[in-house]
């Protein structure tokens, strides 16, 4: 599938439109090329990697005395062409008996050139050879490539190209012209509509437009390029649909560059099956997500018995995107044309048996499997009803046989064969030169798809673009065991992926870039980009009930995630727990989702959405909690458990949104409920719904009684012990708020022998709170200081906005009365900016209010109202990390207290720059001044300069001085 290489300009190309700014990158690339002679940016596609190549190299260029020059490998296919490209890009002329590869190598060898080789990832083995013959026979070369994945080589540097920074739509976006994605889009709008610009108007429909588009610079100027007949909300209307909007772009650009789904497109087709498999059912995740994740939704094998799969469980299809809707039924009869043909009149090869009769045929009723028309005559498919096609079982035909009623055929011909029909002369179809020579794809270079080994017998697809490769018989049917050739249907064989598969296929992802690696709680894991997401549920959608399943295969891992969080909630690792939760919400949502969209599923959504109490109250996600809760509650109002429990887990979250006659209309179901049921666990799990809303709604004395009756009973069988603990604080806190403190902390500390057993903290850090409330009623200023700090900071760690809000008010409290007025008006303020993400009435409760009343007013008596309320609003301004840094702080130090030092590998009494500093290092190495502008990829002359400006800035007069000038500093 050769041809010859095309010309192009190979010098850097001009910039016809406008550069994003990405200086981090810029010096980034430009610090790699210093240190590494080849580096390799890499990314998915559309993100930017040829202009940001072009660019370092621009910036780079005056360090190459022999030139900059581009090899431009988009439209070439063949490897071995490539020696021959780059030998073109660099004007060489060679005609000597030596190979390409190696000529070219001789001719530069002298040469001291950057080599920039863009889009290699379609021809990583031929780049590779090409890099490393030049890295091993040259010494004044370096490379600069572009690819979807790695080249593999030991000398190779990496450098990830991202997609361009959004501010969040719905957030502050008074800087957004800041953010380069938007300054992108405000460009390329501009360039179809003049005098476009980014306005207050605007901005926030601009920052949804260019998150939607994951901020992939490629999207991000086809969606411009619409704004010819588009404004931007009328764009966003349409982007459910982006593939038919995001078609057309310059005429000029490059063929896979004219739509975002040729760019996707164009990383799929170089994936392996398992690959696409994978790629295909991680489209399910909504989110980030580790490899456990990802073997759970994509391995055809249980996650825990290894269990193989019902039949056609492996057999997932990955259809390239243009395959055609219906593909021909028989292959072709007539000369040149190829698929797969006939040896002349009469034969019939794999046909149909008349008009309408598509796909695979038979000879009557009563025929399974392949038949014949008599003797001579070629096996051929049936297309009974449920047969997937294969030939007789008879004892003694090699051909294709199968292991008994209902298991699909597959080839036979012993170990390592590809299988193959039988290998009877004159018979069409697959052939063999002679016993024991299977018919097999080709191993030689430039052969592509199937092929024959003699003349004459034209047995192979082909895989040309438009050449149809199958018969069917109806969507769905399982017709081909290969890799896919263009428009044909893929198959992976039974049993479909196991879990190595997975772990391979990912690695194999993540190197195309189709997979983004990330840091996150846990360690590793990994994200497809939407519009990646998106290609893949295309493919995934193609094979029905696939979708469906990768979906409950999701959510399956979910709830057993779920499960195993909230048994070892009341224990170690909770700030571990909280994180990995809120690194797997998107996940979490497509699973209730599903369970709450799928029929027959709603229990199934229930028992997660219960399950999840602790993420939902903890973790600061009682709003979107009582969301999903009320959906399970009305898709499944059978009598169970689960109901039970989410009844009295919606009141609680109701009760946190200052609902209270919601919350106490579902904590009192719950209970009734419970009895019914016989479930004295949910049953004492409602009860603690109910006093909790008694506490907050004022009823103090009531609330003591109840608390007081449930510590006395103790923890019941199957009682969550964090709902054992927070029955102990809420009777602390009722304890308190009536002023008997003593009592008050000899329930706390019996609290903390809970906790401290289990290592828990969460529930620890409300007992803290409380010792440290009781405290301050005995007037212990430094003691309820410390409780109360060391409640937030466990706060904190599990992101519990509540507790932090309350905790909050508290430091306020004991500050103000501890006559440290400044520190109470500034943490009243963040505490009041907590609460405003709450509830600004705290609750409506007496007991909240009435505390940070007194607060403000002993802050105010000693500060007076302007002073205070300067503090107030400082405080408010403050992010939680920082109201938190200083809540956390000791007393008399102030915000910002720390001395900076000096920044690193500088010395703060000599003025040099940063750049003049790497120079001296250099000098006091020994290197000349060659050297140091090869180390730091800078021309010479800028070196010499960097030595003058140093002698003169230190008033030495030779390079000996700054050697032993530096070896002091160290």
């Amino acid at each position: 599938m050769g041809g010859s290489a095309p010309r192009r300009d190979h010098h850097l190309p001009a910039e016809t439109t406008s550069f994003v700014d990405r200086r981090g990158e810029l010096t980034q690339g430009r610090e790699l090329l210093a240190r590494a002679r080849l580096v390799t940016l890499t990314g998915p596609g559309g993100v930017g990697k040829t202009r940001l190549a072009a660019r370092i190299a621009a910036r780079v260029r005056r360090a190459f005395p022999d030139g900059v020059r581009c090899v431009h490998l988009s439209g070439l296919h063949d490897p071995a062409l490539v020696p021959l490209a780059a030998a073109d890009a660099l004007g060489l002329h060679d005609r000597s008996a030596q190979p390409p590869l190696a000529a070219l190598v001789e001719q530069v060898r002298d040469r001291r050139l950057l080599l920039v080789v863009d889009n290699c990832e379609h021809l990583a083995g031929a780049c590779a050879q090409l890099a490393a013959a030049l890295l091993h026979g040259t010494e004044g070369v370096r490379i600069l490539a572009t690819s979807r994945h790695r080249l593999g080589l030991t000398e190779e540097h990496l450098l990830e190209v991202r997609p361009l920074p959004v501010p969040d739509p719905d957030g502050d976006l008074s800087a957004a012209q800041g953010y380069p994605a938007l300054t992108l889009f405000a460009d390329r709008a501009a360039a179809v509509v003049p005098g476009f610009r980014l306005t207050p108007a605007n901005r926030a429909s601009v920052a949804r437009l260019c998150h939607r588009l994951d901020g992939l610079p490629l999207a991000i100027e086809l969606a411009a390029v619409r704004m010819r007949v588009l404004d931007v909300d009328q764009l966003l209307d349409r982007l459910d649909d982006r593939y038919r909007f995001l078609t057309t772009g310059s005429p000029a650009a490059l063929p896979r560059h004219q739509t975002l789904r040729a760019a996707v497109a164009w990383s799929h087709d170089l994936c392996t099956l398992p690959e696409q498999t994978v790629w295909a059912r991680l489209s399910v995740l909504a989110g980030s997500f580790d490899l456990e994740t990802a073997e759970a939704v994509c391995a055809d094998t249980a996650p825990d018995d290894g269990t193989r799969p019902p039949e056609g469980a492996g057999q997932l299809l990955a259809l390239p995107p243009d395959a055609p809707p219906e593909l021909p039924g028989r292959p072709t009869d007539g000369p040149g044309v190829p698929g797969w043909s006939t040896d002349g009149p009469g034969v019939p090869g794999w046909s149909t048996d008349g008009p309408g009769v598509p796909g695979w045929s038979t000879d009557g009723p009563g025929v399974p499997g392949w038949s014949t028309d008599g003797p001579g005559a070629p096996v051929r498919p049936t297309g009974g009803p449920g047969l997937p096609g294969r030939p007789n079982g008879v004892p003694g035909v090699p051909g294709w046989s199968t292991d008994g009623p209902g298991v699909p055929a597959r080839p036979t011909g012993g170990p390592g064969l590809p299988g193959r029909p039988n290998g009877v002369p004159g018979v069409p179809g697959w052939s063999t030169d002679g016993p024991g020579v299977p018919v097999r794809p080709t191993d030689g270079p430039g052969v592509p798809g199937w092929s024959t080994d003699g003349p004459g017998v034209p047995v192979r697809p082909t895989d040309g673009p438009g050449v149809p490769v199958r018969p069917t018989d109806g969507p769905g049917a399982p017709v081909r065991p290969a890799a896919a050739p263009a428009g044909a249907l893929t198959l992976l064989p039974p049993p479909g992926l196991r879990r190595d598969d997975v772990l391979e296929a990912v690695a194999g992802l993540v190197d195309k870039s189709v997979l983004c690696r990330e840091t996150g709680p846990g360690g590793v894991r990994y994200r497809l980009l939407d519009t990646l997401r998106q290609y893949g549920l295309e493919q995934l959608r193609r094979d029905t009930g696939q979708e469906e399943a990768a979906r409950r295969r999701q959510r399956d891992w979910m709830a057993r995630r779920a499960e195993q969080y909230e048994r070892g909630w009341f224990g170690p690792g909770q700030p571990e727990t909280a994180a990995l939760l809120r690194a797997d919400q998107d996940n979490l949502r497509a699973a209730l989702d599903f369970s709450l969209t799928a029929p027959g599923e709603a229990l199934a959504g229930l028992r997660l959405a219960g399950r999840l109490w602790f993420h939902w109250h903890a973790c600061g996600a009682s709003r979107e909690g009582l969301y999903w809760l009320d959906r399970a509650l009305a898709a499944a109002p059978a009598p169970t458990r689960e109901r039970a429990r989410g009844l009295w887990v919606a009141g609680l979250l109701a009760a946190a949104a200052r609902d209270f006659p919601r919350g106490r209309r579902h904590a009192a179901d719950a209970l009734a409920l419970a009895h019914a049921l016989g479930d004295t666990a949910e049953a004492a799990h409602a009860e603690y719904v109910i006093g909790v809303i008694r506490l907050f709604g004022d009823d103090l004395p009531g609330a003591l009684r109840h608390f007081e009756a449930t510590v006395a009973r103790g923890p019941v069988p199957g009682q969550h012990l964090s709902l054992v603990g927070l029955d102990q604080v809420e009777l602390a806190c009722a304890l308190g708020f009536l002023g008997e403190a003593e009592r008050a902390v000899e329930v706390c500390e019996q609290a903390l022998r809970l906790c401290e057993r289990h290592g828990e903290q969460w529930v620890r850090s409300y007992v803290l709170r409380m010792l440290a409330l009781a405290h301050t009623v005995l007037g212990d200023w430094p003691r309820a200081q410390r409780h109360a700090r060391e409640a937030l900071r466990l706060k904190l760690a599990v992101h519990d906005v509540i507790g932090i809000a309350l905790t909050l008010d508290l430091l306020a409290s004991i500050a103000a009365r501890r006559g440290t007025s400044e520190d109470a008006a500034l943490l009243l303020g963040g505490a009041d900016r907590v609460w405003a993400d709450i509830d600004t009435g705290r609750w409506g409760s007496h007991t909240l209010n009435s505390v940070r009343r007194d607060s403000e007013e002993r802050a105010v008596l000693a500060l007076g109202r302007e002073v205070f309320e300067r503090l107030h609003r400082r405080g408010g301004a403050l992010g939680l990390r920082e109201l938190a840094g200083h809540a956390l702080q000791e007393p008399g130090r102030p915000p910002g207290a720390e001395a900076a030092g000096p920044p690193p590998h500088e010395d703060a009494t000599v003025p040099l720059t940063r750049r003049e500093t790497e120079v001296a290092r250099l000098v006091a190495e020994g290197l000349a001044n060659q050297q140091i502008a090869d180390r730091l990829v800078i021309a010479r002359r800028t070196a010499e300069g960097h030595v003058e400006r140093i002698l003169g800035k230190l008033g030495f007069s030779n390079r000996s001085q700054i050697a032993a000038w530096m070896t002091a500093q160290r």
